[in-house]
Order: structure tokens, then C-alpha cells, then sequence
């Protein structure tokens, strides 16, 4: 990927010039991020997976201020209804069993391989969410079916609700909303609180960046530049008739 030239998935931005002025610093709303995305993981693949040994999948119901987290497996009877309003499903570390969504992850290799993490999908029903959070970690959030309405700002108080299995802020303050509709993205850099509200059904697809300690950094570093010294360098043997003793 040419980090010079100017691309679609980032509003017509440089992966240059995204990491200069973006990356870990302020949101970027990309209408059509991805035109007429097909989602290569629709909802009756998302339920299959979700049902599977090894795959990790949450599923998490709202009643009114009320808040309910079951871990997978999860088989179809374990989901509620396609007509009962606010509940989510998440599927984690989709990209490992499905090579269309690995894919597409390769679509953000403008960013060092050690960063990449994984891509969730997250299914829900009209008024689904997991309520205001924040992530230590960057992600573009891509549109895939139907609409979320996103809530977001830059959060001071990071006090938690108590007694909730999810991790919710107390004192949500946003300050930007937008509607996303399929083939539309926002990335978000770590700690920027927001809010996912489901407008309809709709299938979000959340590719995720870990940050990796910096020791892990350095390892990727060096093994890059070893990689590119291999493919330039004649296959000569090494002689070194000047070694001193060591």
C-alpha cells in the first residue's frame, strides 16, 4: 500500500496524512467509506458463529435502565426474538474463521501488523447498544447493514456505573452525533466515549487496534527491517576473516 496516495476508506486522505492528523489524536467520519459494501458476514453466519465451541460471543439485553450479559456459546434459541427491541450481539475475532472478513481487514495494513487486532461484528435490533463507554484502543467502526446512530466526545469524568456487568459511564457528555448508514465509517482513537444506538436492525463491523508494549514494538521493527535486508541482500555466505576473540 502506498502511504502517498490518496484512498476512499479514509475520505479521500493519504494513509500518510491520516496518521499525522488523526491517528490517536481526533475522530474521522467517512461517508461511503466502502461504496455499496456487501458485508461478507450477514446476520445468519453471525448466528452460526456465534453458536460455535471457540469463538467468543456476548449477547446483551436492555430493559429500561436494566442491563443483562450472556457469555457464548449461543445457539439461535439462546438469542431473543428478531422482533424484540434492544439487544446486541457480539462476535469477536471474526477476521480468524472467515477469510472474506480477513480480507477486508487487510484493507488497514496502513497501520504496523503488530497493531492489528481483530474484527467484531456486532448485530442488533432496533434500539440495541451496549450503552456510553469508551476503549483503551483505536477502531474504525464500518457500517454494514441498516443504521446506528453514534453519540461521541472526548470524556473527562470516566466514572463507571456501579453494579452493571458492562462497563458504562456514569456522566455520558456528548458532543458530536452522527447517523451511519452501510458503507459508512468512523474511527475513533482510544478513550473517545461513545454511544451506539441501533435505528432499525443493523450489523456493525469494529476493527479493532491493540496497543502492544513497546518491547513487542521493537521486535516488529527489527524483524521488518530484517525482512527487507533479506530480499535485498545477495545469498552469499557471510565470511568475517577480521572476528577478534570474544
Amino acid at each position: 500500500m502506498d502511504p502517498q496516495h490518496p484512498i476512499a476508506l479514509l475520505a479521500g486522505l493519504t494513509p500518510a496524512q491520516f496518521m499525522r492528523r488523526h491517528w490517536q489524536k481526533r475522530p474521522l467520519l467517512v461517508r461511503g467509506a466502502i461504496p455499496s459494501f456487501a458485508p461478507p458476514v450477514a446476520r445468519a453466519g453471525l448466528f452460526d458463529l456465534a453458536g460455535r465451541d471457540g469463538v467468543e460471543s456476548r449477547l446483551i439485553e436492555r430493559r429500561k435502565q436494566q442491563w443483562r450479559l450472556r457469555r457464548g456459546p449461543l445457539g439461535r434459541r439462546a438469542l431473543p426474538k428478531l422482533a424484540t427491541p434492544d439487544w446486541t450481539l457480539l462476535v469477536q475475532g471474526v477476521d480468524l474463521h472467515d477469510d472474506r472478513v480477513h480480507a477486508l481487514m487487510q484493507r488497514f495494513r496502513f497501520v504496523p501488523d503488530a497493531r492489528l487486532d481483530d474484527v467484531m461484528i456486532s448485530y442488533a435490533t432496533d434500539g440495541g447498544g451496549v450503552g456510553p463507554h469508551f476503549d483503551s484502543y483505536d477502531v474504525f467502526l464500518l457500517q454494514a447493514f441498516g443504521k446506528r446512530r453514534w453519540r461521541i466526545g472526548r470524556q473527562k469524568d470516566l466514572t463507571l456505573v456501579d453494579g452493571l456487568p458492562l462497563k458504562i459511564l456514569a456522566n455520558f457528555e456528548p458532543e458530536q452525533e452522527y447517523v451511519l448508514e452501510p458503507g459508512d465509517m468512523l474511527y475513533l482513537p482510544p478513550r473517545w466515549a461513545h454511544d451506539g444506538i441501533a435505528e432499525g436492525e443493523c450489523i456493525t463491523y469494529s476493527i479493532g487496534f491493540r496497543q502492544p508494549a513497546m518491547g513487542e514494538l521493537a521486535r516488529e521493527m527489527l524483524q521488518r527491517l530484517a525482512d527487507e535486508a533479506a530480499d535485498e541482500l545477495p545469498e552469499r555466505p557471510y565470511t568475517d576473516p577480521g572476528q577478534p576473540a570474544t
